[in-house]
């Protein structure tokens, strides 16, 4: 009797995180590959908004994704690997924080723009620029983990129950954080909005 090997379903950008997560812990590299691909943009986005230091932000990438290849078998809830890797990439981010306290981190060169949409008028790209610098120099007054669990809230648009498990901290925790995030940025952004200065 001939023995009929049962081939895996093909990867698609329909199947969904938890069974590329599942079929991951059992040894399927192209599972992981595709968790990869599918939320690589997402956590380099996130690394250069901690950061804000464009090789380092790549070089934590890489690192995040090869802790998570590692850690991937403790990965016990399969539907939320992208707060997972987003808490991965955290922690690097602090470690590399750590490591380059003493450089400067501010310097244009490097430093990755939030989000500036481009306008005809060239006031008004002056101005875009001008509101960018001060929003990215007022995510700079957050402190880390305020800063990473507003991103995660604003920019990828995560639950609270998913930042909560990113983080091992309670809702009410995170919700306060956020809160207190948003006070901080509002009150340093107030001046440049408004036009008065302190």
């Amino acid at each position: 009797m001939l023995k009929l090997l049962k081939r895996a379903p093909e990867i698609t950008p329909e199947t969904p995180d938890e069974a590329l997560v599942r079929r991951a812990q059992a040894g399927e590299s192209a599972a992981f590959r595709a968790l990869f691909e599918r939320h690589v943009v997402a956590v380099r986005r996130f690394l250069r908004d901690l950061l804000r230091v464009a090789d380092t932000a790549d070089d934590a990438t890489q690192e995040t994704f090869a802790r998570a290849h590692v850690q991937l078998v403790k990965l016990g809830d399969h539907d939320r690997f992208k707060p997972w890797v987003l808490g991965i990439a955290r922690n690097v981010a602090f470690e590399a924080r750590r490591v380059r306290q003493h450089d400067v981190l501010d310097d244009e060169d490097d430093t990755v723009p939030v989000a500036v949409i481009p306008s005809p008028d060239p006031e008004a790209v002056l101005l875009d620029a001008e509101l960018e610098k001060h929003f990215t120099s007022a995510l700079g007054l957050l402190s880390e983990n305020r800063r990473a669990a507003l991103l995660m809230r604003l920019d990828h648009g995560l639950a609270y129950e998913d930042i909560a498990a990113a983080f091992g901290w309670s809702i009410p925790t995170v919700k306060n954080e956020i809160h207190r995030a948003r006070l901080k940025l509002r009150a340093a952004l107030l001046p440049h909005l408004t036009g008065e200065r302190p």
